[in-house]
């Protein structure tokens, strides 16, 4: 009788939970098409999904609505796959060729980045820099380096042969008597004036080396009055004097190394410049006395086209090398004369120094000696 009272409450139980489902599927049906708006009702998979999709682009905002709507759009083929057409909710008015930008893309610009350094276009070939940049290049093509070889190679040959046959006696040389003499002339004052630097540089070395023995035997002489007192006098006499010689060989040092510094000047400088600017001239007498030996060759050869065009091209170097052999020659005699009077105007004023230094401080003169560094602005001297 329990067993039959068992079944009779299953039963029961069964036909409520049958009865609760239909309930709670009707329900759902219902909120489902209040929900749905326009969209039928409809127990097919591919009604639902595009009611569900449809709920969902109603949660959205209007950029999700036209993400989705562009996805869709791109993608037709697989919602046309399940329901055959594209749902009203997914169609848009947009054109169908409309470009849309890459998905993840980057900005054109990023900021605060840096940018890597341009490639130049072909348009930044016509600018004025680059022109520039294009003709050292070509100035310093290969074929330009091997003609400047050639033609520093073919003017090498000429110039020693030219010397060469000068010192055999086969070949005449350009002369200018006056200039030569004048060149061999500052040539040998240089020689002289460095000759008498040399010699007053080691006056002044040694002159250096008595002042401060002076000054060292007057601390001895200074130090010896204190400790004997027998002879403090005559030790103190002594200290003075050596005193005295050392200040005043400080006063002639600094005239002897003005001196030193002007005869420096003039010698490795001013001089030095003139004979640079003869040297230059030199090397283009050798180059204009080698060409013109070898124009004159050529003019003594038969006539023909092929002589007419090497004479043609020899007389045209010919002439180069004749314009800067004259230009050179005026520039060095006007060196020549200026670089005497500057000669003569310091060397006056230095011997001048030099003698009265010396005579005042041999002679025991301290204020002539003073004096002098006073005429010649010339600062004393400090160790």
């Amino acid at each position: 009788m329990m067993e039959d009272s068992k079944q009779e409450t299953g039963g029961q139980g069964d036909t409520v939970v049958s009865t609760l489902s239909g309930e709670i599927s009707e329900m759902s049906m219902s909120s489902m098409n209040q929900n749905s708006g326009s969209l039928p009702v409809s127990s097919s998979f591919s009604e639902r999904l595009s009611s569900s999709s449809h709920q969902q682009q109603q949660q959205h905002d209007d950029g999700g609505s036209k993400s989705a709507a562009m996805l869709v759009t791109s993608n037709p083929t697989s919602i046309s796959a399940m329901s055959g057409s594209i749902p009203p909710p997914f169609r848009s008015n947009i054109p169908p060729n409309r470009q849309y930008p890459v998905p993840n893309s980057l900005p054109a610009v990023l900021p605060n980045s840096v940018s890597a350094p341009s490639i130049p276009s072909a348009l930044d070939a016509t600018s004025p820099q680059n022109g520039e940049h294009r003709a050292m290049r070509a100035l310093q093509s290969p074929s330009s380096k091997i003609e400047t070889i050639k033609n520093w190679s073919i003017s090498t040959y000429k110039c020693t042969k030219q010397m060469m046959f000068e010192r055999m006696g086969k070949s005449s040389r350009t002369v200018d008597s006056e200039l030569e003499s004048r060149i061999e002339h500052l040539r040998d004052i240089k020689r002289r004036y460095l000759q008498v630097l040399g010699l007053s540089r080691a006056f002044t070395s040694h002159f250096y080396h008595v002042i401060q023995t002076q000054q060292a035997l007057a601390e001895a002489f200074a130090d010896l009055a204190q400790k004997s007192p027998e002879l403090q006098q005559e030790f103190l006499y002594n200290a003075d004097t050596q005193r005295n010689l050392h200040k005043n060989g400080e006063i002639l040092l600094s005239a002897l190394n003005f001196f030193l510094s002007s005869v420096n000047t003039l010698c490795n400088k001013t001089i030095e410049d003139t004979i640079s600017t003869i040297r230059q001239y030199e090397s283009s007498r050798l180059e204009y006395d080698a060409y013109r030996s070898d124009l004159e060759l050529m003019l003594q050869m038969p006539k023909t086209e092929a002589t007419s065009v090497k004479i043609e091209e020899a007389q045209k170097n010919f002439n180069v090398y004749k314009i800067s052999y004259e230009k050179l020659r005026d520039d060095v005699n006007i060196k020549l004369q200026f670089l005497d009077e500057n000669r003569i105007k310091v060397m006056h004023k230095q011997l001048l120094l030099f003698h009265n230094a010396i005579s005042a401080y041999f002679s025991g003169n301290q204020q002539a000696l003073e004096s002098t560094l006073k005429q010649f602005s010339i600062k004393p001297y400090s160790e």
